[in-house]
């Protein structure tokens, strides 16, 4: 018996040892390339085809709460303020002086300007008194009647600028927003102070769309506005204005919303959300909502695979809304388009891709 196990134990652990070898070496035979085969690098991916359709979505925005009267008041000349003599949130009158600048250079530039015409006229009187003499000629003449004309034009002007060293209500409102302070220097059409005028029709959203929406926009187009301020309540406004051109600098259209308080407590600044609802369809792209990347607002970005088939391209897209597991796309594609909807976290544009 003891001899058995002996000779037994080694027997088995070697039979053992040598099938795990034997287990290795297929493995590793079976992972290892045939020599001179290139390894498939291309990404396996699912792609999906981009289905144009004809739909009448909703227009979403978000704006904030304004008056259509509102008015950023400055002085016409620069110089130092010398006071302003109301503070955000008073009620000021039509006519009432809201604001003036030091007008110690002002007097001195009218002064100036109304010695220059006395001069000018004491020259012209002398020169016409030698011309009747024949001491002096006509061009002579003509030159002293042209200082004198202008003396006359720049005494003026300056009078004109003593006249709106002060800034004086046009019509009753409430002070909302003071941008200077006394003593401080300010140029020519600074803004100084913003008078808000608001009555029970006077309310507006300003919200900005893009070239698509705007081609939906119509005035008199009614619409649906929610305001945090108000959660619980629903504001019905109508569509008052429609810009003609896009602002440089973003690109986007301006529309004005008019809005009727009901019964609500407004202020300037609130922040609000409109909804529109255009009568007009709009042809949209449709993709699952997985197949958008590095999306920031309403941009985004998605695959596109080339005619080639085996090769992809970025391409920026915009969103119009999103429905379930779709989103609707404002332009940029194409249809019938091939998109890759899954394996794009491991694509770039310089990928070769394998369709699953």
């Amino acid at each position: 018996m003891f001899d058995i196990k002996i000779s037994t134990l080694p027997f088995t652990t070697i039979s053992l040892l040598g099938l795990s070898l034997m287990l290795v070496g297929a493995c590793s035979e079976k992972k290892q390339a045939p020599p001179g085969t290139v390894p498939d690098e291309r990404i396996p991916v699912i792609t999906t085809e981009v289905k144009m359709t004809s739909a009448t979505l909703p227009i979403t925005a978000s704006g904030i709460l304004g008056a259509a009267s509102e008015q950023r008041l400055s002085f016409k000349i620069g110089g130092v303020i010398n006071k302003i003599y109301v503070d955000e949130g008073d009620w000021v009158k039509t006519g009432q002086v809201l604001a003036s600048l030091d007008k110690t250079e002002i007097d001195a530039q009218r002064s100036q300007a109304q010695q220059a015409l006395l001069k000018t006229e004491r020259d012209l009187v002398r020169v016409q008194s030698l011309y009747r003499d024949s001491s002096a000629t006509l061009e002579l003449l003509e030159n002293a009647t042209t200082a004198r004309d202008v003396a006359k034009e720049n005494l003026g002007i300056a009078s004109f600028n003593q006249q709106y060293a002060s800034i004086v209500a046009s019509r009753p409102g409430r002070v909302i927003k003071k941008l200077m302070n006394a003593g401080e220097i300010t140029g020519p059409g600074t803004p100084i102070l913003v008078l808000f005028e608001a009555g029970a029709d006077d309310w507006i959203v300003k919200i900005n769309v893009s070239d698509r929406d705007w081609a939906r926009m119509r005035k008199g187009m009614t619409a649906n506005i929610k305001m945090d301020s108000y959660p619980e309540k629903n504001f019905k406004g109508q569509v008052s204005d429609v810009a003609p051109a896009a602002d440089p600098a973003s690109g986007l259209y301006t529309i004005e919303i008019k809005i009727r308080p009901d019964g609500a407590r407004f202020a300037p600044g609130l922040f609000a959300t409109v909804e529109l609802n255009p009568a007009d369809a709009t042809q949209y792209a449709v993709l699952p909502i997985e197949s958008i990347l590095e999306g920031n607002g309403k941009s985004g970005w998605v695959f596109v695979v080339n005619p080639d088939g085996e090769t992809v391209r970025k391409v920026p897209v915009q969103s119009a809304v999103i429905r379930g597991k779709e989103v609707y796309l404002q332009g940029g594609l194409e249809d019938k388009q091939l998109v890759v909807r899954t394996g794009t976290a491991y694509l770039t544009e310089r990928s070769k891709i394998i369709k699953r």
